[in-house]
């Protein structure tokens, strides 16, 4: 912590997560004792799908001199820092989130996926600056090939002083730059208005806003005071309407607005570490790891998600449980029922439930379907006899 000056410990979820977590305590409260100035945090995340970015050509091409288990653990730093980034490295179904993923038709669900993740790509925006080849090839109207040359271009003339500057990537032509620049920013540039969603074609239109109010971008940017009694429909023409100003002037009073809600983590209960120490009627926090028709896993920091059966998500009646929960949510849970041997951990998000009530004991399987009792054939025909005799068996 001292030689790095470490600020931020991330801890992967994995394998011995909660040893590791109780050892960064033990080192935050020797560095809180000795060196009260230093601010040290640390903070627990998701490391799926880690393993299989640690093991692919694209980690080994990025950080070469590194061993694997390095490779896994840059991985989890960089999910702290920029999850977006890192995550778009590996397949979707990687992840592991989603129920049957393997039992659909896996072209449609690819095809669904990667949609998916550019929607998300592009609500955010890319960095031009510092994104990887994989981010930028998920920018709308880029490909693989033209990612790699605005790196390459990047790599060998410097950062991008401005969006025009794009335009002279290799093979990157007029429709391209019109289909990718307002997802492309570009933090510390020329422009302040380089590194917000405004599109360089409609920055006229934010000089005509400008000429209005007399004021620089700058005194604008960030600033809905500044914005406040301004009418779109005074700024549109024949190119740009009503919708986009709008989205204009909302772009200008909150610029590169992250769309994410505040970050929050679960904090998982002291001593909890393994099944053996659950005991039923316990409230514990956890998060949601997976959500499937049948209920909710929950990781409570015991090395084994517990499942809260659709039935114990809510008070009422619950047709689909992405009404109630989503992969990441935090959540308060108690305890019904642990069963050691079977390595099962029945959850229920009413708290007021009683322990032990569960018949499900963590099993997500449904139960098994009623059967009339087998009776005795009552034919005297040998062959009939025999036949219902096979009919039953089966």
């Amino acid at each position: 912590v001292v030689q790095h000056n470490v600020e931020l410990i991330s801890i992967g979820n994995g394998t011995a997560s909660r040893e590791t977590d109780k050892l960064a305590a033990e080192v935050i409260k020797l560095v809180a004792a000795k060196m009260p100035e230093r601010k040290v945090n640390k903070i627990m995340v998701s490391e799926a799908g880690a393993s299989v970015y640690s093991a692919s050509a694209l980690a080994a091409a990025e950080l070469p001199e590194l061993d694997v288990s390095l490779r896994g653990a840059v991985s989890i730093a960089r999910r702290l820092q920029d999850p977006l980034a890192e995550l778009v490295k590996i397949d979707p179904k990687s992840i592991g989130v989603g129920q049957y993923q393997h039992d659909v038709n896996q072209r449609a669900l690819a095809r669904s996926l990667d949609a998916t993740v550019e929607d998300c790509v592009n609500a955010v925006g890319v960095d031009v600056n510092t994104a990887s080849v994989p981010l930028l090839t998920r920018v709308s109207g880029l490909n693989k090939v033209l990612a790699k040359n605005i790196v390459e271009y990047r790599d060998a003339h410097g950062p991008f002083p401005d969006r025009k500057t794009i335009r002279k990537v290799p093979r990157l032509g007029d429709k391209t730059f019109e289909q990718a620049a307002g997802f492309l920013r570009i933090n510390d540039g020329d422009n302040p208005l380089d590194r917000s969603s405004v599109h360089p074609e409609a920055y006229p239109v934010v000089e005509r806003i400008l000429a209005r109010i007399g004021k620089g971008i700058g005194s604008v940017m960030g600033q809905p005071a500044a914005l406040k009694g301004l009418s779109p429909a005074e700024f549109t023409d024949d190119k740009f309407g009503l919708p986009t100003v709008r989205d204009i002037l909302t772009e200008l009073e909150k610029p590169g607005r992250d769309p994410r809600p505040e970050f929050k983590t679960a904090t998982f209960q002291d001593g909890i570490e393994s099944l053996s120490d659950l005991q039923p009627g316990m409230i514990l926090e956890g998060i949601v790891t997976n959500v499937a028709a049948f209920g909710a896993f929950v990781d409570i920091g015991v090395h084994q998600d517990g499942l809260v059966h659709v039935s114990a998500l809510a008070n009422k009646f619950i047709k689909d449980p992405h009404e109630i929960v989503k992969p990441g949510q935090i959540v308060k849970v108690k305890v019904l029922d642990v069963d050691v041997k079977r390595q099962r951990i029945a959850l229920s998000m009413r708290l007021d439930d009683a322990p032990g009530t569960s018949s499900r004991s963590g099993d997500p399987r449904p139960p098994e379907p009623r059967r009339a009792p087998a009776r005795e054939p009552q034919s005297n025909n040998a062959f009939a006899i025999a036949l219902e005799r096979a009919k039953l068996k089966k």
